[in-house]
């Protein structure tokens, strides 16, 4: 059992704030969220931290209760924290008790409790302090709210029996937001899941739910907490936090430190890995793997793994400051490593940095200051590129995420058991922005005390705001929480109950037809037209006209009828939507919305929408297209569409081959086009290609190849995640112009890596020796059927690319890439 732990002295200047903004005292009040109850769902809380010193009388609708335990007693729900409890009976009758270090009660272990509950409700801080560095105010959304705490997870984990108990208890105590920073691996791998309906319960009781959509930005379509009644939050960048590191030849990286860099002049530099000993994991910087004589002094070059042990031997050893690289990318996620330490998160600025250092092993310099040039992200708001991003590739019709907020570098109060004793820090995820969304319904709900949970999810995404670098629903959902706005949205437009209920009974549910502030047509038929309708609702105080207008939807024909409604406060009016295809690509989202404007008030909704032609795909157009490259000789189809069908090819043209010999280069190296051991061919692709395809192989079997397909300084293609000798890069429709394919040795099997180069450029209206293609005369939607494209005479030796193309009434879908050898037809 652990000990009761000690009451960890606050950081200089971790005291409430007694003044508001002005200096003149903070008056409670709805617009900070007075007389509302957050319920936060997670690994418990830290009571002492000064975010929660604050005794509060319990609200006249509060039913809950202060569940004691380890280390937690009565005297910890002080009113600001207004009710704990904990959910441990499935760990307790799996394994028999909590996980080692955790405490059988409501405090928080790890952290992660009380850095969402303080995000979401904490009172303001006038100065936090962390490892000695002033790091200014902080405060939660909705200060004046209470929080109520349900212990669901372990050791980070928690199964569903415990958190739908949570759930429930919640609702019965009377909270009146939830905050659920909780998502499954990958994101939900079906509808209706028993936790789901866990919140659709909640939601038919009043409790407004918020969720983090998932920190699984690699894919698209890993979204947790996607069902319709779940405001599901992204994550935004919102401080830029950046640092830049200057090269020896002058070249600047441009990444992100929150600690205090050296700045000055350029220090002598080192690799890890040259540094110490590579047995003992010295190219991470593991504990004990670093000689002091190498690296006094001097800033060392680390790959990732265990970042803060790897901060800590560079310290330890004399290190004058570390730098971060990932050799295939990752995430921006800043921390506080109270040590001079500058992350480069992107697979490019490792290749360059990896690369410098080889050509310098012994005269290797560099200087890293803080600030930088606004490079490392697109700006600011924008989308983390951690956060998930839509489609919902569980349920058609449904659109996630919600919006998005702040959750990059966010500083709030955590747990010093599990945080190296610190009171506050800084956490990263769409765990931090879904606390944000929280606090900002409970000040909706104190505002608006009569608003359903509908309704504050609606004025919280039709008042959103794009973000800086994309406007594409699928990744900012309705876009950055504008909280402002959405106190007084005009209009509202929110499903009923019984809508929601008949969609929790439905196996396979389309969620399209709920009346939802927006549009998610993933999988929908490009030969006929959609029809829709959402209800407005206006809840302003006067008479209000509001006209209709379409953005972006390149290519499709929407129409909103009737274009213009007029409303009195609190009437409703219902309009038809109806969406066509036009000439939007096939397979292929088109984005943008429909906005409502009036006179004093403004309400958009998101739309994206995308034609099924060929295969249903359940994320978005970053995925791989699987069923576009198929063999000749046995191809299928799934077609999105039901009518007559019929079909054209270009007939095969033989891939073009090549042999290089490429200088091996470093072994186990880090791409970049400038690197040693790689071989640069460009191509000139012409208008109407249907598709380029590159490969490249070794009859090495010790040579590992990655290969670059890139158009300019684009990355078009990337095949580089696992061992292999042969690899494949294509591009389906590409435009125009100059591309590059970059062969890459990265493990080579000699001094020299010899290597084969295939490439084909397919003309879409190309015609190439003779094929018959066989298919059938009708085609029904999600039907797959066969196809052959048989070549009419002999083919040569080695391997050919055709492009097939399909109709049904007149409408041209484009169809596969079809590759083929004669041996197939022997």
């Amino acid at each position: 059992t652990p000990a009761t732990p000690p009451a960890a002295a606050s950081g200089e200047g971790d005291k409430p704030a007694a003044t508001g903004l002005a200096g003149r005292p903070a008056k409670p009040g709805p617009g900070r969220g007075a007389g509302m109850v957050i319920g936060v769902l997670d690994t418990g809380i830290w009571p002492e931290s000064a975010s929660f010193a604050k005794k509060m009388p319990a609200p006249a609708t509060w039913r809950g209760t202060c569940q004691t335990g380890v280390a937690f007693v009565a005297e910890h729900c002080n009113g600001k924290i207004v009710g704990a409890r904990y959910f441990a009976d499935s760990w307790l009758a799996d394994g028999g008790s909590v996980p080692e270090g955790e405490f059988l009660s409501p405090r928080d272990a790890s952290g992660h409790g009380t850095h969402t509950a303080s995000t979401a409700a904490g009172l303001p801080i006038s100065n936090v302090t962390i490892d000695g560095r002033r790091f200014g105010p902080v405060s939660g959304v909705a200060p004046d709210a209470q929080i109520a705490v349900y212990k669901v997870l372990w050791g980070g984990m928690g199964y569903d029996a415990d958190i739908i108990a949570g759930i429930d208890a919640a609702v019965a105590d009377g909270v009146q937001v939830i905050n659920f920073s909780i998502g499954s691996q990958l994101g939900d791998w079906e509808a209706n899941t028993p936790i789901g309906i866990a919140f659709l319960n909640a939601t038919l009781s009043g409790v407004f739910v918020a969720a983090s959509a998932g920190n699984t930005g690699i894919v698209s379509g890993a979204i947790s907490n996607a069902a319709p009644w779940v405001t599901t939050v992204g994550a935004a960048v919102t401080n830029l936090d950046e640092a830049t590191i200057k090269l020896g030849d002058g070249t600047k990286l441009v990444g992100g430190s929150l600690d205090a860099l050296p700045g000055g002049d350029a220090r002598p530099m080192v690799f890890g890995d040259q540094a110490g000993s590579p047995d003992l994991g010295a190219v991470y910087c593991e504990p004990g793997s670093l000689d002091a004589a190498k690296i006094k002094g001097k800033v060392v070059a680390c790959a990732l793994s265990d970042t803060f042990a790897s901060a800590a031997e560079v310290k330890e050893k004399g290190g004058a400051a570390m730098v971060l690289f990932d050799p295939v990318g990752n995430y921006r996620v800043n921390s506080i490593y109270n040590f001079p330490v500058v992350y480069l998160p992107t697979e490019k600025q490792a290749g360059t940095l990896f690369n410098y250092l080889m050509r310098h092993p012994t005269d290797a310099k560099a200087s890293v200051r803080t600030g930088g040039d606004g490079s490392s992200v697109p700006g600011v708001p924008s989308v983390a590129d951690f956060s998930s991003t839509g489609p919902d590739k569980v349920t058609l019709g449904v659109f996630k995420p919600d919006l998005v907020a702040p959750g990059s570098d966010i500083i709030a109060a955590v747990s010093p058991a599990g945080n190296f004793g610190r009171q506050y820090d800084a956490y990263s995820g769409t765990s931090m922005a879904s606390p944000y969304v929280a606090g900002a319904a409970a000040i909706l709900h104190a505002t608006h005390p009569d608003w359903s949970p509908g309704r504050i999810a609606s004025a919280l995404r039709t008042t959103a705001t794009d973000t800086v670098g994309t406007s594409s629903p699928l990744d900012q959902g309705s876009g950055f929480i504008n909280l402002a706005g959405a106190t007084d949205p005009g209009l509202v437009i929110e499903p009923t109950a019984a809508e929601l209920v008949a969609f929790s009974e439905t196996a396979e549910p389309d969620g399209k037809e709920l009346n939802l502030p927006a549009i998610s047509l993933r999988e929908y038929d490009g030969t006929r037209p959609v029809t829709l309708t959402r209800t407005l609702t206006n809840v302003g105080t006067a008479r209000e006209t509001y006209r209709s207008s379409v953005f972006g939807l390149t290519g499709m024909k929407v129409t909103v009828s009737p274009a213009s409604v007029t409303l009195a406060p609190g009437k409703s009016a219902t309009v038809t939507i109806t969406v066509r295809r036009g000439s939007a690509p096939w397979d292929r989202y088109v984005t943008g919305s429909i906005t409502w404007h009036g006179r004093t008030h403004t309400a958009r909704i998101p739309v994206a929408a995308r034609p099924w032609g060929i295969a249903a795909r359940p994320y978005a157009d970053d995925g791989e297209e699987f069923a576009r490259m198929t063999n000749g000789a046995f191809g299928q189809v799934q077609p999105g569409f039901t009518g007559p069908l019929a079909g054209r090819s270009t007939g095969y043209t033989p891939m073009q081959r090549e042999s290089y010999s490429i200088p091996a280069g470093v072994y186990g190296g880090v791409f970049d086009p400038k690197a040693s051991g790689v071989k640069k061919v460009d191509f000139t692709v012409p208008a109407n290609t249907a598709g380029i395809i590159v490969e490249a192989n070794t009859d090495d079997p010790n040579t590992n190849l990655d290969l670059y397909l890139y158009k300019g300084d684009t990355l078009i293609y990337s095949s580089d995640r696992y061992w292999t000798s042969a690899e494949q890069a294509y591009k389906f429709l590409p435009e125009p112009g100059r591309y590059t394919a970059y062969v890459f040795a990265q493990v080579p099997g000699g001094p020299v890596v010899d290597v084969d180069l295939g490439y084909a450029i397919v003309g879409r209206n190309a015609k190439y020796a003779g094929a018959t293609l066989t298919l059938p005369s009708t085609a029904e939607r999600n039907q797959g059927f066969n196809f052959t494209l048989k070549p009419k005479k002999p083919l040569a030796e080695g391997d050919f690319w055709a492009y097939t193309e399909y109709s049904t009434n007149g409408t041209v879908v484009p169809g596969n890439l079809v590759y083929t050898q004669q041996s197939s037809w022997q």
